[in-house]
């Protein structure tokens, strides 16, 4: 009986000590972030991409239905000279963080800005556009002429984005959207009092929709926007490889023609 309850205790100790080994690996597992991201994508030679896809002209399904755009032409160019496929990640503005921090894919290219609380959490390659903030009214609005007008009124925007951040930055009430399709189309039918968004996007809006009913309150210069390509935190190596290509893409002309091509000007 003895020998009994001595073999019962050990294999109960042996459990124990199996347990806790399990889970400091799992910290281990979970703390480590990602070995070596470079050479990752190197080896498997595959760049996942994450991006909106309905996001004109910077992510977007041209007529054809492929996908396009000014950010996606210049990640698919890094991609090139990286010496990888680039496989492009569809998915929501609003879900796009969170599918980079579960690792279904490796880098966001779809206009990111740089903002100080996404540096708490990220880590950005350099700026690759720039580009100052408008605010979008209906046509018929009255008494609004400028960034502050906003305070008391109501904007449209996503929660994640700069945008929505400047909205609240001068006095507005957030009105949640998934996109700027929709924020945009608020403004259109009188829903909300404004939008605030990026010269570039709202100067392709109008090619598109030379007819829409929108005025642009004048830009407001110190509201520059930088977008960059982001990344987990932790993944210096192949950032600093991002860097020396887009540097390589800015002295042989590459992002001045891309931008050209796209906006008329060189947004870089």
């Amino acid at each position: 009986m003895r020998k009994i309850l001595y073999l019962f205790v050990f294999i109960l100790l042996l459990s124990l000590f199996a347990a806790c080994s399990n889970q400091d690996s799992s910290a281990e597992a979970d703390t480590g972030g990602d070995d070596n991201l470079l050479e990752e994508v190197k080896d498997k030679g595959v760049l996942h991409i994450g991006t909106e896809g309905t996001f004109a002209p910077f992510s977007f399904h041209d007529d054809s239905g492929k996908l396009t755009g000014y950010d996606v032409e210049i990640v698919e160019e890094v991609a090139e000279r990286l010496g990888v496929e680039p496989e492009f990640h569809e998915t929501q503005w609003d879900s796009i963080f969170a599918g980079l921090d579960a690792k279904r894919f490796d880098v966001i290219a779809n206009q990111v800005g740089i903002t100080e609380e996404r540096l708490e959490k990220y880590e950005f390659t350099e700026p690759y556009t720039r580009s100052t903030a408008v605010l979008i009214i209906h046509e018929d609005t009255e008494g609004i002429t400028s960034f502050e007008d906003m305070e008391g009124k109501v904007a449209s925007g996503t929660l994640t984005s700069n945008w929505g951040e400047l909205a609240e930055s001068h006095g507005a009430e957030l009105e949640k959207v998934e996109g700027f399709n929709q924020a945009i189309d608020l403004v259109i039918s009188k829903r909300v009092d404004g939008t605030f968004h990026d010269k570039l996007t709202i100067l392709d809006f109008l090619n598109q929709r030379p007819d829409a009913p929108i005025e642009i309150i004048p830009e407001e210069t110190e509201a520059v926007s930088e977008n960059a390509f982001m990344f987990r935190q932790g993944n210096e190596e192949i950032i600093e490889k991002f860097n020396s290509i887009l540097e390589d893409m800015r002295e042989d002309g590459t992002l001045a023609e891309i931008s050209e091509k796209w906006f008329g000007e060189d947004v870089s």
